[in-house]
């Protein structure tokens, strides 16, 4: 239990729910086990959030939105090359990936992320909209679907079990960066 009565029920909640997840797997926890762990009523977690979903979301936004602030406000403030974008995108996942709870952090947000687990992010990060303004020559969609892809291979592979265990070496490094700046760069096909 989450025991620092001075924190408020928010807060708590958040705590709770990333030990939990930190430690067993999303779908193993309940909202329940949440607000038990939490000390807060059982109603606590769609009181404060609305669902389990947005509990999590909240939390990753919260532990991992911060690392990411600074290069989303250069990146969109223009004049950086697309190449500097996604190597001030890759550099904290690099850095979480160096700690073992960073490695933690990384797990979670992949198995949220890539199981289509639907919240409603807040932060400008957590938003395709705000990274499709940086590609001006496709339409609004066309970028925020690159970008989606663009981060899903980001995500999928940082927070895979072989990252976790040996790291990510400089050259997978390199062809991961290679990679996402072609696709984000390619010439486009027929609109569908």
């Amino acid at each position: 239990m989450v025991d620092d009565v001075k924190t408020g029920t928010r807060q708590r909640l958040l705590i709770a729910a990333e030990s939990l997840l930190l430690t067993e797997p999303y779908d193993e926890v309940s909202v329940r086990g949440i607000c038990a762990a939490a000390g807060a009523n059982a109603a606590a977690v769609h009181y404060h959030f609305g669902s389990k979903e947005a509990l999590v979301g909240a939390l990753i936004e919260d532990r991992l939105g911060p690392l990411w602030a600074d290069g989303l406000a250069r990146a969109s403030a223009g004049g950086d090359p697309l190449s500097a974008v996604v190597d001030t995108i890759l550099a904290p996942f690099v850095q979480l990936a160096g700690d073992p709870m960073g490695r933690l952090h990384l797990r979670l947000l992949s198995r949220f992320v890539l199981g289509r687990h639907l919240t409603t992010w807040q932060g400008p990060w957590f938003r395709m909209g705000t990274w499709a303004g940086l590609l001006p020559e496709l339409s609004d969609r066309e970028g925020r679907r690159r970008w989606m892809l663009a981060f899903d291979l980001i995500i999928m592979r940082f927070g895979s079990p072989e990252i976790e265990e040996r790291g990510m070496s400089q050259p997978d490094l390199a062809t991961l960066r290679d990679f996402v700046v072609a696709g984000l760069t390619a010439p486009t096909g027929e609109q569908r």
